[in-house]
C-alpha cells in the first residue's frame, strides 16, 4: 500500500513538473507573436477599398446558368472587362493627393488636401517599430530599430502641406 502511494505521489510530481514546464515554454513563445493586432492596415487593401467603394456600378447580364456535370469547372466570363484598369500608384482622393514615402524605416501614406493632411497608413519595415503623433496643423510617423531613428514630418500650419524626412 505504501509502495503504492509513493508511485501516485511521484507520478503527481513528475506530471506537474512537467506541465509547468511545457506551459512556460509555449507562454514565452508565444509572448509578443499571437494576440498582437496589427500594426497598420496594408496599403494595396486600403486603396483598393477606396476605389471599389467610389466606382460606379455598371449594369451587368445575367445568363442563366447552364447545368454542369461534376467535376466540370465554372465557365469563364466571355466578354473582356470594358472598365479601365486601376493606376498602379495611389489615386487621388477629395480632399487632395494620396501620397507614400518610403522610407529606410518604412512606409507612409499621406492624403495631402489644398490646406491640411491625413495620415492614411504608415508600415514600419522589418525589426523596425513605429510611433505616430498627430496634432491639428502637424503629423509625425517616427520609426526606429535600435539606435536608428526615421521621422516623417507632415506640417502644414503656414501654408499648403509639406513633407520632411529625417535620419538620426
Amino acid at each position: 500500500m505504501r509502495r503504492g502511494l509513493v508511485h501516485v505521489l511521484a507520478w503527481l510530481l513528475a506530471t506537474g513538473a512537467a506541465v509547468t514546464l511545457s506551459w512556460w515554454g509555449v507562454h514565452t513563445v508565444m509572448t509578443g507573436t499571437a494576440y498582437d493586432p496589427p500594426r497598420a492596415l496594408p496599403v494595396k487593401a486600403a486603396e483598393a477599398a477606396r476605389q471599389e467603394s467610389k466606382a460606379p456600378k455598371a449594369p451587368t447580364r445575367q445568363a442563366s446558368p447552364a447545368p454542369r456535370g461534376p467535376g466540370t469547372p465554372p465557365p469563364t466570363p466571355r466578354e473582356p472587362s470594358r472598365a479601365p484598369s486601376p493606376p498602379a500608384g495611389p489615386s487621388p482622393s477629395p480632399t487632395g493627393h494620396v501620397k507614400s514615402y518610403d522610407t529606410d524605416g518604412g512606409r507612409v501614406v499621406f492624403d495631402l488636401g489644398p490646406s491640411s493632411a491625413s495620415l492614411v497608413s504608415a508600415t514600419p519595415g522589418a525589426d523596425w517599430s513605429m510611433q505616430v503623433w498627430k496634432t491639428e496643423s502637424w503629423i509625425r510617423v517616427e520609426f526606429a530599430s535600435g539606435a536608428d531613428r526615421v521621422s516623417v514630418f507632415c506640417t502644414w500650419h503656414d501654408g499648403p502641406p509639406r513633407v520632411d524626412i529625417g535620419t538620426y
